[in-house]
């Protein structure tokens, strides 16, 4: 399993989000997280994309992201429990 993390280097908001994400990690399933700075990266089009919305936090990039601004806890064990 992997998340995305969209996010600034100085948003507590973004650390917020980071922390609680990393709670609800399963010990029987680990997760990975991309955590990208949108000011730091090269990919313009980020910054255009998600400027006011970070923190934003992506299961699939396919898909409509699970939350942003503060962890949905729900949409993110929903997530977890549909890979077992």
């Amino acid at each position: 399993m992997h998340f995305t993390l969209y996010s600034r280097s100085y948003c507590h908001l973004c650390q917020d989000m980071l922390d609680a994400l990393l709670l609800l990690q399963p010990p029987d399933k680990t997760f990975t997280v991309d955590v990208i700075d949108i000011d730091a990266s090269p990919d313009a089009t980020l910054l255009a994309r998600f400027d006011e919305l970070v923190p934003v936090l992506f299961g699939d990039m396919a898909e409509p992201e699970l939350c942003h601004y503060f962890l949905d806890e729900a949409a993110v064990r929903r997530r977890l429990a549909w890979l077992k």
